[in-house]
């Protein structure tokens, strides 16, 4: 079965969260301020551990799809527009871009007569393909129930 890592789903669920704040098409500073988040509360929200959210939120902020603002009133919040984020590159970027099939480690025999990586590595293109169809905009098409859902869950 093929599945995305941990990882790579709380990051689209920070993303998520963050394009549901008010005003995050606004670039001020001061707008800021409004639709600033913090780890605490995408833990709370999520229920995921501190840990695991911290390391993700600093990889968002590496790839600047979000902004992060140190300091007691700090926190984080979406640096692009929802409809600039495109999700194959969010999840090629979470996810790492390594072969989904591994021929060398352990080195599997049928290797110089096998056509799966190929044929898998294709698939994975097309994978790819449709998901950059999309953007975090399209995953927020139901912003208010889903800013509703997350007010209760923390």
């Amino acid at each position: 079965m093929m599945q995305l890592k941990k990882y790579t789903d709380y990051g689209l669920r920070i993303l998520m969260y963050l394009g549901t704040k008010e005003g995050v098409d606004e670039r001020s500073s001061d707008a800021a301020k409004g639709k600033l988040t913090t780890i605490k509360a995408i833990c709370e929200t999520f229920d995921l551990s501190s840990n695991h959210v911290n390391k993700v939120v600093h990889h968002l902020g590496r790839l600047q799809l979000i902004e992060t603002r140190r300091g007691k009133n700090g926190g984080f919040f979406l640096a692009k527009a929802p409809n600039e984020i495109r999700l194959d590159y969010v999840i090629r970027q979470l996810e790492g871009d390594e072969p989904w099939i591994e021929c060398h480690n352990p080195y599997c025999v049928a290797l110089p007569a096998c056509e799966l990586k190929g044929i898998v590595a294709r698939g994975k293109e097309l994978f790819y393909d449709y998901l950059h169809e999309f953007t975090l905009a399209d995953l927020l098409k139901k912003r208010g129930q889903l800013q509703q859902i997350f007010s209760t869950a923390s």
